[in-house]
Parts: C-alpha cells; sequence; structure tokens
C-alpha cells in the first residue's frame, strides 16, 4: 500500500486547523472552509448512509450553519447558554480517495467539553469530503458518527 504522504499531511494540516477553529469558537473562520454546498451531518445511526431519508442530530446546509453559529454567538440558544470549553483530538487520519476534485479522508475524533464542571467526552469517526482549492480544501461533506448518538446525549452547546 502506497500512500500520499503530501496530501495526507495537507489533509491533517486541514483538520486540525479546523478543530483549532471549534475549539476557539472561531465559528466566522469555520463557516469560510465550506463549500456553498456543503452539507455538515451528525445522523442518529452511525451505520445509516441515507442522510436525506433518515434521522439526524444535524443536517445542516450552509443557511443552518450560518444560523446554527449564528444562536452560538448570540446566546439565542438554550443550547448555547453557559457554553463551555471543549479540546477536540484528531488522531488516525486515512485518505479514502485521492482524486484531483474530491479527497475523501476518515479520522477518530475525541471531543472533550468542561460544562458547569463537569468533562464530557464524545468519541466519533469523521468522515470528510473535501474539494482541493488552490493551496487548500473546501469541506464538501463532513459527517460525524458518534459512537453513542443513538443513547443519551445531553444538550450540546457547539459544533462537533
Amino acid at each position: 500500500m502506497k500512500t500520499n504522504t503530501e496530501l495526507l499531511s495537507k489533509v491533517a494540516g486541514f483538520i486540525w486547523y479546523e478543530a483549532d477553529l471549534l475549539d476557539h469558537k472561531e465559528y466566522q473562520h469555520w463557516l469560510q472552509l465550506w463549500s456553498a454546498d456543503g452539507l455538515y451531518i451528525v445522523p442518529t445511526d452511525i451505520n445509516e448512509t441515507d442522510y436525506l431519508n433518515t434521522l439526524n442530530l444535524a443536517l445542516d446546509d450552509a443557511d443552518m450553519r450560518r444560523m446554527r453559529v449564528a444562536r452560538l454567538e448570540s446566546g439565542e440558544s438554550v443550547s448555547a447558554d453557559a457554553a463551555g470549553n471543549t479540546v477536540r483530538m484528531v488522531s488516525r487520519i486515512r485518505l479514502l480517495e485521492a482524486g484531483e476534485e474530491l479527497v475523501i479522508a476518515r479520522c477518530a475524533m475525541t471531543l472533550n467539553e468542561l460544562r458547569h464542571g463537569r468533562l464530557i467526552t464524545y468519541p466519533a469517526d469523521v468522515e470528510y469530503q473535501l474539494r482541493p482549492v488552490g493551496d487548500g480544501f473546501l469541506i464538501e461533506r463532513k459527517v460525524i458518527r458518534l459512537l453513542h448518538a443513538e443513547g443519551f446525549l445531553r444538550t450540546v452547546s457547539f459544533i462537533f
């Protein structure tokens, strides 16, 4: 198996940059990482792939992402009250497809949230569909498969 280490390095750098933006609540910069048609998806079933015809915790197009960010920044949402601090750990990044028009990568992510003095951990598999643009990428699709999506999830005040 041959790995395109240069592309893998660029993809890893992009994913780590996105994680840093979200951990530091730089949501406006995060919005700029997306293509106009990009979809942010958090399915309730980690095995589901028909996101448009099933229940999801999130299925956000550009308008929904902007509204989600507006609620988080304004505090209008109940879930944004006393927003917690987060630290994302991203590892096991693997290129699944490396085309000129689309790069697909999968990684492991553990999101740690400290809110009201409690530390909560959200482990997930994350798949990115990235469109190469210049020296970087735009996110075409991001699917976050939370390991406990089918179980109890408390109100979240962040973007996975």
